[in-house]
């Protein structure tokens, strides 16, 4: 299934529900990002899935809400395993270089959960949560699951890294995800945890001709030779710009 990307509708319900089925989940909240390169490409996609989401939690008696959210980029910086999870750790620990669209979007997260849970108004548990978050609870309790679970340790780092710069000064127009995370995959995520794309800008921003666009990681030379020969055969699909005369 990995080796062939088959990633049906029907399975992605069955693997999302049954996890939360087995930890003995009542209530479920679920983001849908939709977009052109996302998994979920229209709304009335995203409408019919979150329907098919919903029937099935009913019939394992799970409270379930969906929303939906922008999958025309990535979120964040990091693009496999330890980079993404250096950029949780820094929204739950409020550092000034932690990706604003990662705490913007788990300010939400977290409080529609919170609506769904307590049928609370939209602006109380907004407090509610970024108060959590500023306080620096939400990261204490975070770091209480880990020791939970076994401990916790800073992400790793990978040995190699090669950064990507513009060619062109203008501005960002159109990121294919797929093709992104495909980078991500040839350096070596998920499987390696170090492995992945660091990608550094957003949709409609501009950029200088040898301005840093990301960064591929890896933890040997032929994986990052791969990743690197990949976006240099595809660069004009992964990233489009609107060239400044």
């Amino acid at each position: 299934e990995k080796a062939l990307d088959i990633d049906s509708e029907g399975q992605m319900i069955a693997s999302i529900l049954s996890k939360k089925a087995a930890a003995g989940s009542t209530h479920c909240l679920i983001d849908i990002p939709v977009g052109p390169t996302a998994k979920v490409r229209s709304m009335d996609s995203g409408i019919q899935l979150a329907l098919r989401l919903k029937e099935v939690s009913e019939f394992i008696d799970i409270k379930t809400q969906v929303i939906f959210s922008d999958g025309s980029q990535p979120v964040g910086y990091g693009i496999g395993p330890t980079l993404e999870a250096r950029d949780v750790l820094h929204v739950l620990q409020c550092k000034k270089d932690a990706p604003k669209d990662l705490f913007e979007k788990s300010i939400l997260i977290a409080e529609e959960l919170v609506r769904l849970a307590w049928d609370m108004p939209k602006d109380a548990a907004r407090e509610i949560v970024t108060d959590k978050l500023k306080s620096g609870e939400a990261f204490k309790k975070f770091i209480a699951i880990c020791e939970a679970q076994g401990g916790f340790e800073e992400p790793g780092k990978a040995r190699y890294t090669k950064t990507i710069e513009a060619d062109f000064t203008g501005t960002i127009h159109e990121i294919n995800n797929r093709k992104v995370a495909q980078v991500a995959k040839l350096a070596g995520a998920p499987d390696t945890p170090e492995a992945g794309v660091d990608f550094r800008i957003q949709l409609k921003e501009k950029v200088e001709s040898g301005q840093p666009l990301f960064t591929i990681h890896a933890n040997s030379p032929g994986e990052l030779e791969y990743a690197y020969e990949y976006y240099k055969n595809n660069s004009q699909d992964i990233i489009k710009y609107l060239i400044n005369e």
